[in-house]
């Protein structure tokens, strides 16, 4: 992300301490049974934990892996119900969309799907006591035209103590997760075995 984003909006959180050693892993727009169990079995691995920043409609179909993500110590975070972008949406309608995925999820962090939202709809978020999660290192795992080692490059290149990192458990995102992640953990988390 742009540092001239981070100037403009210091309240939301983009990265957390650069002098301590770690770094903190996300997951965006799941779960669903393709994909999201997959990483689960890998975090586990290699005893890493991360940050799952759920759509609130694919826990309303998939409960049982929602349920998993947290049993296994995992964090979660609201990502709207139908991954709405901020900047196409009036605010009302955003807030309710909001609203009733935190009917599923049961978390006070929230991150916007495209990281797209306005300053009204982030400071009504904030009223509410949502923290607003952004990142660092965006791995691209989602874009067709970004090749398996262009996405690990992302990574790898960008990463430094305290980024948030953001992964995507979608099918839309899988060729290059199911190559990217175990790469990422065994770099960075291979201690852990």
């Amino acid at each position: 992300m742009p540092k001239v984003m981070r100037w403009m909006y210091p309240k939301r959180i983009w990265a957390f301490s650069r002098s301590e050693p770690k770094i903190y892993l996300t997951f965006d727009d799941g779960p669903i049974p393709e994909v999201t169990p997959w990483v689960l079995d890998l975090l586990k691995e290699y005893n890493a934990k991360a940050t799952f920043f759920c759509i609130g409609e694919n826990v309303q179909k998939h409960p049982e892996i929602y349920n998993r993500i947290i049993a296994e110590g995992h964090s979660v975070g609201n990502h709207t119900f139908h991954h709405l972008n901020g900047w196409k949406t009036n605010t009302s309608t955003y807030i309710e969309d909001v609203s009733k995925a935190a009917e599923y999820i049961d978390s006070k962090l929230f991150r916007p799907p495209y990281g797209r939202i306005t300053s009204n709809q982030a400071k009504q978020l904030k009223k509410k006591g949502y923290r607003i999660i952004m990142w660092d290192v965006l791995s691209y795992d989602f874009e067709a035209s970004v090749s398996e080692e262009k996405c690990l490059h992302n990574v790898l290149n960008n990463i430094e103590n305290g980024s948030i990192v953001v992964f995507h458990d979608s099918v839309k995102a899988e060729k290059n997760l199911r190559y990217v992640l175990p790469k990422v953990l065994n770099i960075f988390f291979s201690n852990c075995i």
